[in-house]
């Protein structure tokens, strides 16, 4: 059986980039997302309502028995994790704890611009440690009730302890915390974020609501954007820390790979293509 559960761990270890989508904490979205070839899904609760019933039943049904049967793991097919509603500056911590309890594999924690708060998600998913243990900092304040994550990680209460640390800074840990930096205040402190806390799986930039602030909302190939997200690629680069883009698409896929980004965005289309021939070979527009 595989050791490691986390499937963007598991690409990114592998050197390979991790490719997640953005999916509501809905039962029809999760038997849709279950059977493709994303890495991991990451439910979207800072723009939907934050509903901790809604991302259990979600988590439940992206599970296949006939996959773990035949894959011979317990490792999910597709990696569940939560963007959750609050900003870097609120620095509440009870939506990740709850994610976390839930059996949440992840944490996209939006608006992080300063040292501070990207401390304060990171230790929102480490439990508390004495001082004197390996990598006590970024000091833990996860509360301790894991029963819901034991039971859909199909592992002993001993064995979640053992791997619910954060990646890198814990090699075995499977928890990866995401941070997004999407001002410019974040810009310009990344650099010390990455210096002074340990523990942050990935960066992912938050480009609309950067966009939004530089006065160009949605213009996602201006210059001026794609300069300040460059700086961002490059502090990632210096600190061997992973980048994530949030808008992967068919038309920039390759200049986003060629310049670094590893975490991998991409919108889980809908395609019509079948009744739009069949309209064409009708005679129909």
């Amino acid at each position: 059986m595989a050791t490691r559960l986390n499937g963007i761990i598991r690409a990114l270890e592998a050197g390979q980039p991790a490719f997640a989508c953005f999916q509501p904490a809905e039962i029809d979205s999760a038997y849709a997302i279950q059977s493709t070839k994303f890495d991991g899904v990451v439910w979207e609760m800072e723009h939907n309502p934050w509903d901790g019933r809604a991302l259990r039943d979600a988590m439940q049904y992206l599970l296949n028995r006939g996959q773990i049967v035949k894959g011979g793991t317990l490792a999910p097919a597709v990696t569940p994790m939560v963007r959750v509603p609050v900003n870097g500056i609120e620095k509440a911590q009870w939506q990740a704890k709850q994610a976390l309890d839930i059996g949440c594999y992840g944490i996209v924690f939006p608006h992080i611009s300063t040292v501070e708060e990207a401390y304060n998600a990171v230790a929102a998913c480490r439990y508390p440690r004495l001082s004197s243990a390996p990598n006590f900092e970024p000091q833990g304040i996860r509360g301790d009730g894991p029963h819901g994550a034991v039971r859909y990680w199909g592992v002993s209460q001993q064995d979640y302890y053992a791997k619910a640390d954060v990646w890198p800074l814990a090699p075995e840990g499977e928890i990866f915390a995401i941070l997004q930096i999407e001002d410019m205040r974040g810009v310009d402190n990344l650099d010390k974020m990455l210096t002074e806390v340990k523990g942050i799986g990935a960066i992912l930039i938050g480009e609309g609501d950067l966009g939004q602030e530089l006065g160009i909302p949605r213009q996602y190939e201006h210059p001026e954007l794609l300069k300040q997200m460059a700086r961002v690629v490059e502090t990632c680069k210096k600190h061997n820390v992973i980048v994530g883009h949030p808008h992967v698409e068919a038309g920039n896929c390759e200049r986003i790979i060629k310049e670094g980004y590893r975490f991998l965005m991409c919108a889980p289309v809908r395609s019509y293509n079948h009744l739009d021939k069949a309209r064409a070979a009708a005679g129909l527009k």
